[in-house]
């Protein structure tokens, strides 16, 4: 392996911990919907769906940077330029993302002054991380930037997809220096933070997913350049047309004018399907030329990215920002399933693909298969999806009972909680994040394990039989 791979690896390890984080900060942030009582003034809710949100912006990130440092190599047949700065680089962003964790946990608030925006917490949705913290994220970005580009420098050859990447690049580093200023006024405030986390999300991560996705294909199936790269670029002119159009659909909420609503909630359910249409392109053509995969759990996350992202990314959020349903569903219920449903689908699916491709070739194994992968497939997927319906459930019922009979007021809201159906949906959840966290034990249990358990029992069998003998 090239030692940019090797760093992936640890890329990829970094990213699964910090996965099981998010899976337990969810877990008690969904029992304590159940039981308000739940470590009150000790862990309260706010701090569990900080570390639940955060951790999975942050393991999420973590494995794009990994497979990135995985493909670049291959895709370049060459070395990763500054390989050594990147591996100091990322033991400083695992030191930065573990302390950050230890004052959301143990510190939590501060005083209204700058020392906490510093060193505690900057009190803006998704990006807590104080700025020390988020200074160091920012040059572990750029330290990737350079890596990546200077790669293709050296290597003095620029294939479509590294094209697409680099320049994607830009705006993965610049949109998150929106996290630093501190604007007073709160619709200023909100405006540019909706860059930052819907262009990042439905934007600049949509493309790196793309690019990421288009490198795996062709090494899962084989499947030809020009197919992979043809549907980039359709992805790269959907979300230049449509991301930032796309925003629209937050704008009404902040003071800007009620077109926008219109405008967002139609052109941001289109990001999704180039991403369908490269992977749905992928089989047919490996199908045509009977192409074998040897890495069947690989293959099978990758249909999950797909059509999870269409799914959860396209049908979930265009029903949910249509101008006449988003004046009821916002910032209920509906919301957060969409937003389980869009993650995992667009997102963590691809993430988990690929490091199954990597472990393949990590490991030296022949065929990756098995039982344990199975199951955690079935597990994940079924408890995703499980939460993802009971939370659309309870958002029906936040808006019917608090938004239309009620009128969103706060005595309608008290009722709204206390409804069966939110009451129902919301128990519901917590009984499938249960299923999801197996799913995550079991996933874990086979990614330590796959291409080792074979070597294990061989040497038993060996052993046995030399004792007979």
């Amino acid at each position: 392996m090239y030692r940019s791979q090797r760093l992936a690896l640890n890329y990829f390890t970094a990213a699964m911990v910090l996965f099981g984080i998010m899976v337990v900060a969810g877990l008690l942030a969904a029992s304590q919907y159940v039981s308000p009582g739940l470590l009150l003034n000790k862990l309260d809710f706010n701090v569990n769906k900080m570390l639940h949100i955060d951790t999975m912006i942050l393991w999420l990130l973590m494995g794009f940077i990994g497979a990135v440092y995985w493909f670049l190599p291959v895709e370049l047949d060459r070395e990763t330029e500054g390989v050594r700065l990147a591996e100091v680089m990322f033991w400083i962003f695992c030191v930065i993302v573990a302390v950050v964790a230890v004052v959301f946990v143990f510190v939590q608030y501060g005083p209204s002054e700058e020392t906490t925006l510093w060193l505690i917490n900057q009190g803006r949705k998704y990006v807590e991380a104080p700025r020390w913290a988020a200074i160091g994220i920012t040059l572990t970005v750029l330290v990737f930037v350079y890596n990546v580009v200077f790669t293709a420098i050296k290597a003095r050859r620029v294939t479509g997809i590294l094209a697409v990447l680099m320049v994607d690049l830009i705006p993965l580093a610049g949109l998150y220096l929106i996290a630093f200023p501190a604007i007073t006024d709160m619709s200023v405030d909100l405006y540019w933070w909706w860059w930052l986390v819907h262009l990042w999300v439905e934007a600049t991560w949509e493309i790196l997913i793309g690019c990421i996705m288009a490198l795996a294909l062709m090494q899962l199936l084989g499947t030809e350049r020009r197919i992979v790269e043809t549907w980039l670029y359709v992805e790269v002119a959907l979300v230049l047309g449509t991301g930032i159009l796309g925003l629209g659909h937050h704008y009404f909420w902040i003071g800007t004018p009620s077109y926008w609503l219109g405008i967002g909630g139609f052109f941001s359910a289109l990001e999704p399907l180039p991403l369908l249409g490269m992977v749905a392109h992928a089989v047919y053509d490996a199908g045509t030329q009977h192409m074998k995969t040897t890495n069947k759990p690989a293959f099978y996350w990758m249909m999950a990215e797909a059509f999870g992202n269409f799914l959860g990314g396209g049908v979930w959020g265009f029903m949910m920002t249509l101008p006449q349903i988003n004046l009821f569903t916002h910032g209920t219920q509906w919301t957060v399933s969409h937003g389980h449903f869009a993650f995992w689908g667009a997102y963590a699916c691809g993430v988990i693909s690929v490091i199954y491709l990597a472990l393949e070739k990590a490991r030296a194994i022949r065929e990756v298969n098995g039982a344990a992968w199975r199951w955690s497939f079935a597990l994940l997927n079924i408890g995703l999806v499980g939460m993802v319906g009971a939370l659309l459930v309870a958002g029906i019922a936040q808006a019917f009972f608090e938004r239309a009979i009620g009128g969103s007021t706060l005595l309608a809201f008290m009722n709204a909680q206390g409804s069966p159906w939110f009451v129902q949906g919301i128990t519901m959840r917590l009984v499938f994040g249960l299923v999801f966290a197996a799913g995550y034990a079991v996933l874990m249990y086979d990614l330590l394990t796959i291409g080792r358990r074979r070597v294990a029992v061989s040497g038993l069998k060996m052993g046995v039989a030399g004792g007979v003998a």
